[in-house]
């Protein structure tokens, strides 16, 4: 199975992005273009997301699998990935470490969290909804404004919707909410079993966390540093989960100064 991907910049190191529950590689777009002067860039879409493959289930070593498969084998990477990329990366540096050269992890922890967060909602929103009362993309944004009354978290739900002639409305969702519906509660686990051999992973770590997010806690430090041991630890203020999307212009002098390092 080869996962969508798509490649920026000619020259300099390569800096690897993956993307959130219901994101696509194409969200680190505006991230990316800045970087590809000076770096050679990857933007991934992880199973289940994007236009890549739909497998049977969700499973965090597979996923890391599928995304080690993609990257260039003659040098390590710089990986970053958000929330469920995230914890994609941390679980491919852990398993492959010499694929990885260093690793940015933005708004999540190794750590299993409870499952009654705001993402069933958003899942049972997004399945719910009458495709067939769909003319314009201004139609969606009204069908979910109810069940998702925050602008900026259904703008981005929406981007997963795409005209399809194929499909009995003509609309049809990009990302798999059946099996993220299905697989939900693995998606909020840590697959600890799954690690039980694999040592710490020794390469250099920058944490990113959202000041207005619960997702990066000091009760979960412990197992940050037991994982990565080389990590440091970057807040940033008056920002929320999505905070590459929020703080674009802080995220990215962030990065740059950690590859620069």
């Amino acid at each position: 199975m080869t996962l969508h991907h798509t490649a920026l910049g000619s020259t300099g190191s390569r800096v690897v992005f993956l993307h959130g529950l219901f994101g696509q590689g194409k969200n680190w777009t505006g991230i990316a273009k800045q970087l590809s002067a000076e770096h050679r860039v990857l933007l991934v879409d992880l199973p289940h997301h994007g236009r890549s493959p739909w497998p049977e289930r969700f499973d965090f070593v597979a996923a890391a699998e599928d995304v080690l498969a993609v990257l260039p084998p003659e040098e390590p990477v710089t990986l970053v990935g958000h929330s469920l990329g995230g914890k994609v990366a941390m679980v491919l540096a852990l398993l492959h470490p010499e694929r990885v050269g260093r690793l940015c992890v933005a708004d999540i922890s190794p750590v299993a969290y409870a499952e009654s967060r705001e993402f069933p909602g958003y899942i049972s929103a997004m399945r719910e909804m009458d495709l067939s009362r769909v003319v314009r993309r201004s139609d969606a944004d009204q069908l979910l404004e109810a069940a998702v009354p925050d602008p900026t978290v259904r703008s981005f739900l929406l981007q997963n919707l795409r005209r399809d002639p194929a499909a009995p409305d003509g609309w049809s969702w990009q990302v798999n909410l059946d099996v993220l519906a299905r697989d939900l509660a693995v998606i909020s686990d840590w697959p600890e079993a799954e690690l039980a051999d694999a040592a710490p992973y020794d390469g250099p770590v920058l944490w990113l966390a959202g000041g207005r997010s619960s997702y990066v806690r000091p009760d979960y430090e412990p197992a940050m540093d037991r994982w990565f041991p080389r990590n440091r630890k970057v807040t940033l203020k008056d920002t929320g989960h999505w905070l590459h999307s929020e703080r674009p212009e802080l995220f990215l002098e962030v990065l740059r100064r950690f590859l620069g390092d």
